[in-house]
């Protein structure tokens, strides 16, 4: 099947119209390529999530994309489109340069096409993320390779919550460390406490294509024999006592469950959040200290937040602890 990409050259104040006008000519999704982009600054050191060529952007204001079928009309749409966009100056909108191009793409390109955009990518000190068509070579002895394949489900791994996810493992685990991931997703996190030695490492997630994307992965980056992934809502099916606990999920289910975190973890236990966005910060940071946890590092990346927190060594809060 042969698909026109239609790629409107606009203002950045305009991105948000003219992708409005692309879904309702029959697009799917949008493909937005912003001038801004290579310049935006990361907050930490590894907070850059893949390498960025300026040639790929243009030079001023953005380049929305989208996929239309070819068919008799399709002139026709693109017309209506064309007028559309022109009529945005009408609401106060600055257009920008206002080009219109239009190319045919064959859809067995287009479907493997994205994948010129993944490429190895160190998140940190120790964790390398490679998609599994990438030739790589280690640049340490030490550094831990995850495999991913992100045409499986749930992105490449390098979103910042992941990121800041990994990096508070590779703080954390120890060897022999009884860890569990707590809505595992691809399971990357269950792969990196296993690859940093953990012991046992049980995948917990309610969605059945979580389940089979992360019992995948684990089988990719061999440690299918390692990894217990298991379907079910947050701990309900979990019989283990761990040293460290991930979540990497929603703000709002992560203050849902802080007390049943609490219970299982051992004495001196861990738990990472992360998934929360700035303004819920306070939020989860409560909720951890109302079920006992005492905050130990609080980590920042773009727009979120992860937290690591710990169960004090004597059982109960520091309020509990202070007054023995």
């Amino acid at each position: 099947m042969k698909w026109a990409e239609i790629a409107v050259h606009t203002s950045n104040e305009a991105v948000d119209a003219v992708s409005n006008l692309l879904y309702e000519a029959g697009a799917s999704g949008v493909v937005i390529e912003d001038s801004r982009e290579p310049d935006l600054e990361h907050d930490t050191r590894f907070g850059e999530l893949y390498e960025l060529d300026r040639a790929d952007y243009p030079s001023e204001g953005a380049i929305v994309k989208a996929y239309l079928p070819v068919n008799s009309f399709l002139p026709e749409t693109v017309n209506e489109l064309k007028n559309e966009i022109s009529n945005l100056v009408s609401f106060g909108l600055d257009i920008g340069p206002n080009s219109v191009t239009q190319s045919e793409v064959d859809e067995e390109d287009w479907s493997t096409a994205w994948k010129d955009y993944y490429h190895p990518v160190k998140i940190s000190k120790r964790f390398t993320i490679v998609p599994t068509w990438e030739d790589y070579e280690r640049l340490s002895t030490d550094e831990l390779i995850i495999e991913l394949d992100p045409g499986m489900a749930f992105g490449t791994g390098t979103h910042p919550t992941t990121v800041m996810c990994l990096q508070a493992l590779e703080k954390t685990v120890n060897n022999g460390d009884e860890v569990v991931d707590i809505g595992t997703g691809s399971g990357v996190l269950s792969i990196g406490a296993a690859l940093l030695g953990a012991g046992r490492v049980t995948a917990l997630d309610l969605d059945e294509v979580a389940v089979e994307s992360a019992r995948q992965n684990a089988e990719l980056n061999g440690l299918a024999g390692q990894i217990n992934v298991r379907q079910g809502n947050l701990l309900d099916v979990y019989d283990g006592m761990p040293d460290v606990a991930v979540a990497n999920i929603l703000a709002e289910v992560i203050v849902t469950f802080t007390d049943e975190a609490y219970r299982v973890l051992k004495p001196g236990g861990l738990f990472i959040t992360s998934g929360i966005i700035a303004q819920k910060k306070d939020e989860v940071k409560d909720a951890l200290a109302a079920s006992g946890f005492r905050i130990e590092e609080v980590m920042v990346m773009e727009d979120w937040t992860a937290i690591i927190a710990r169960k004090p060594e004597a059982g109960g809060t520091d309020a509990e602890i202070l007054s023995k």
